[in-house]
């Protein structure tokens, strides 16, 4: 289980000290329009670069506009398709959703010998459970699940409307072995918006505790960890 395993981010891997721990937990937070499913993208791209098995399933984008994405940043995923499962699971279906993730994954991961799994967002699978003390029980069981698979899994959420600096159901992040925080920062004299980054926690693990910029460029995102914001 030891290693790292590179997010493909110029910047962000070093901010992580060589990147993710191999086979943990991580979760990228942040409001609308601040690039969740880019970071998300990226992670399972270096992951096909690398030679390894992918799995990235999407509670929101469909899969055809997933794919435009990736080729409107040169990446040719139709290349990776023998090692890349590329999954549309409709969040309004409940069973099919909620069957899919908890009972079908563990052995799709096993079947295909994936190393990575991307589950984008996972607060619309948190959002399937109305009832709190449920959601709470089946996200600890999730991920408790997870844990026996040999892989790095990716989630991302939305942040909540009160407060932007933790997830919409506020579970994620706690149950995450590490969380980068995506955020809008304004100029002083509110002139600038500036998208930048925080590595919030990482569990086993140095990491910076600076907040830095990013942009999400032609070809992928740019995290700049030599800068600072202003």
């Amino acid at each position: 289980m030891a290693g790292r395993v590179k997010f493909g981010v110029v910047g962000l891997d070093e901010m992580l000290h060589g990147g993710l721990l191999r086979a943990s937990i991580c979760a990228i937070v942040g409001t609308y329009g601040t690039g969740k499913t880019m970071f998300a993208l990226q992670f399972a791209y270096e992951g096909l670069n690398r030679g390894e098995k992918v799995i990235y399933i999407s509670l929101e984008e469909r899969e055809e506009l997933l794919r435009a994405t990736m080729a409107q940043k040169g990446w040719d995923a139709k290349v990776f398709d023998d090692r890349f499962s590329l999954l549309r699971l409709d969040p309004t279906d409940f069973n099919l959703a909620i069957n899919s993730i908890k009972s079908e994954l563990p052995a799709l991961i096993r079947s295909t010998g994936a190393t990575r799994v991307v589950i984008d967002p996972i607060s619309l699978f948190e959002g399937l459970f109305t009832d709190e003390s449920i959601q709470r029980q089946e996200m600890f069981g999730f991920i408790e699940m997870m844990r026996d698979e040999d892989c790095t899994l990716v989630l991302t959420s939305e942040t909540d409307v009160r407060d932007q600096n933790g997830s919409k159901y506020g579970l994620v992040e706690y149950l995450a072995d590490t969380v980068i925080l995506l955020r809008y920062i304004r100029s002083p004299g509110l002139t600038e918006v500036h998208l930048a980054l925080e590595v919030v926690k990482m569990r086993r693990s140095p990491h910076s505790r600076e907040i830095k910029p990013f942009e999400i460029q032609e070809d992928g995102i740019m995290v700049y960890s030599e800068a600072s914001l202003f």
